[in-house]
């Protein structure tokens, strides 16, 4: 029987195709071929894009490379069939950086060039993942991974290269992102303090430009932690008056934030929970596990008296030094999907019809026909990688496919998976690097889309995003508002809208990468009714007071989880700084024979550009002169 509250949040209602893709339903269909699965789910041809519920890494997609990990695999997989398939490049891994490996390859060896791609998910892109949704008869299109191209103007040549040749100009972006959407619908930013946490459900709105004081004066703290925490955000205090220049800022790469929040700046405990989870979209763990001196530099409050110089020093964190160097405006409605788009119709003429990055947002992408014998390159989907073995007269790749073993022969491969599973994949590889491939901890995440039919509330409550730092989801957002092509952003708030929220599960307290393994853990073991639980009762706490009802508004979710996200950056707190070309993932990059390694972890990096930088590097250690090669 239903329990009545979860009536109330519609949990008793049908969102198209969630049974597909939830508990027992989806893990008894396993046993046929992914894409098979999805015939009958999509209609005439697979269309991943389409489908809702629990997306990301699905079950499906990550259960052949466990059984690899913990030497569990069938007996029969040790035999793999062998298609009798011959490439000159074999790439594990379909995110942008197996894609562009693909590209640079071809440009470097002809036309001629046979390539595949094989990847483990039921859809190309990895983390910059496509989500769709028909809501009303109108479609709305969102990101379910990477996000947005990030300041490009510090891109490498060469990814700046691969940008134009995909017809990519990031100028366009300052037309279809409209700047001024939070302004003509007078929205600014909120927080949502919870009862759990806080003692009271209470969003507090804040417009652009107010000022503190009367913000803090609105939120549900005893005065004098109101008088404490307008304190922080006022103080020209240094509070490291004692140490030189030089001194404070190694002091503060050492400290976590929270640290400095509670010794130097002294501020009430009371008030630390509200900037516990400020860090988690960026980091995927609070200010406890993150330096004082990249959380200074994402603009936190409490440093304005120090007069530190903004200029980084070694071990900061490379994400804090990237922040505010451009608008954040160079978004594609999908994210970087439309990246990944625009490489597959170079890759594989006529998947996906067009030819401008503005056609590339609502063209279909033809999934039949990548892994067509015709094809000079093939990517082959739902097909996870389980051994990479060379010998004098190439390469054998064998995968798992529909419960099966294959194997493929190429002269050259290009690992542009996750650095943990590699040496499962290759365990010749030197002791060294071994161990170098193993020491990140990729970030669990999960990013979230709700389709909501209007957003009336959301008007209502003033905001156009909420930080939650007590809640289960720490972030809600309306979508960038971005028009580009055919396609047109929400006019108004009766008009459908995606509204995107975020987790990134974590233990408060331990080391960061103990907190991510926790995280993952706790991804793979929660059923999606229990993210749709938390999404519509979220929701209706922060907006049910200015008119929103889960029953009505809600009109589909996508839950995208992904137990390795982020690729690992050093974390001064934990991390030695490295001297250079020691770093653990600089030798965990270096090629084996006629294997090189990419994918943004081979840059501790988690960018879009890290990971079209280690694609053309891979590909040039292997198409160099042998003369040349280490």
């Amino acid at each position: 029987m239903t329990d009545p509250a979860d009536r109330d949040l519609g949990l008793d209602r049908d969102i198209p195709r969630r049974d597909l893709l939830n508990g027992v339903l989806w893990s008894a269909a396993a046993a046929a071929s992914p894409l098979d699965r999805l015939l009958g789910a999509a209609g005439p041809e697979p269309y991943p894009p389409a489908l809702t519920g629990l997306r990301g890494s699905t079950d499906g997609s990550f259960e052949a490379a466990h059984k690899l990990r913990d030497q569990t695999m069938p007996p029969e997989w040790a035999t793999p069939r062998d298609t009798g398939e011959k490439y000159d490049l074999v790439v594990v891994g379909a995110g942008i950086s197996g894609l562009a490996a693909a590209h640079f390859f071809r440009k470097r060896s002809g036309p001629r060039a046979r390539v595949l791609i094989v990847d483990n998910h039921d859809d190309f892109g990895g983390h910059a993942r496509r989500n769709e949704f028909t809501v009303d008869g109108r479609k709305l299109i969102g990101y379910g991974g990477t996000q947005s191209i990030d300041t490009p103007g510090s891109y490498s040549p060469v990814a700046k290269a691969l940008l134009a040749e995909l017809g990519i100009d990031t100028a366009k972006f300052n037309q279809a992102y409209d700047q001024r959407f939070a302004e003509r619908f007078h929205l600014g930013s909120g927080f949502f303090f919870d009862r759990e946490t806080f003692g009271v459900d209470r969003l507090v709105s804040r417009a652009e430009g107010e000022a503190w004081p009367a913000v803090i004066a609105r939120m549900p703290f005893e005065p004098d932690v109101r008088t404490d925490l307008v304190r922080l955000f006022a103080s020209t205090t240094d509070y490291l008056a004692a140490m030189s220049a030089a001194g404070r800022k190694r002091a503060l790469l050492r400290m976590s934030y929270l640290v400095y929040l509670r010794d130097h700046v002294k501020l009430s405990p009371r008030a630390i929970p509200f900037f516990q989870s400020w860090t988690h979209d960026l980091y995927g763990v609070g200010i406890d596990a993150i330096n004082a001196l990249d959380c200074k530099a994402l603009g936190f409050p409490g440093f304005d008296g120090l007069g530190l110089d903004p200029a980084p020093i070694p071990g900061q964190g490379a994400s804090a030094s990237r922040i505010e160097e451009e608008p954040y405006i160079f978004h594609f409605p999908d994210g970087n999907a439309s990246v990944a788009r625009l490489l597959v119709r170079r890759l594989v003429p006529g998947s996906i019809p067009g030819s401008t990055m503005e056609d590339v947002v609502t063209a279909p992408c033809h999934y039949g026909l990548l892994d067509r014998a015709a094809n000079g390159t093939r990517i082959r989907l739902a097909s996870t990688a389980i051994r990479v073995r060379e010998d004098r007269g190439g390469i054998t790749i064998a995968y798992v496919r529909g419960g099966k073993a294959e194997s493929v022969r190429a002269s050259r491969v290009v690992l542009a998976c996750w650095h943990g599973v590699i040496p499962h994949l290759c365990p010749e590889l030197p002791g060294e690097q071994r161990t170098a491939l193993r020491y990140g901890v990729k970030v669990p995440l999960l990013y979230t889309n709700v389709a909501l039919r209007n957003w009336k509330a959301v008007a209502a409550a003033k905001v156009a995003d909420v930080k939650a730092p007590g809640s289960y989801w720490t972030s809600a957002m309306i979508d960038f508002p971005v028009s580009l092509g055919s396609y047109r952003f929400s006019t108004g708030p009766d008009q459908p809208v995606l509204l995107f929220m975020e987790r990134t599960p974590c233990k408060p307290g331990l080391p960061e990468k103990e907190q991510h393994r926790i995280g993952r853990n706790e991804l793979l073991a929660t059923p999606f009714s229990t993210y749709e639980r938390q999404i519509r009762s979220q929701l209706t706490r922060m907006f049910g007071p200015f008119g929103f009802d889960a029953v009505r508004d809600v009109a589909g979710i996508t839950v995208n989880r992904w137990s390795h996200g982020y690729a690992y950056e050093y974390n001064a707190l934990e991390d030695p700084i490295f001297p250079p070309g020691k770093a653990p993932h600089e030798i965990a990059r270096q090629p084996f024979g006629r294997i090189a390694i990419a994918n943004a972890d081979a840059a501790a990096f988690a960018y879009t550009d890290a990971a079209i930088d280690q694609a053309d590097r891979a590909v040039r250690e292997l198409t160099r002169p042998p003369a040349q090669r280490g």
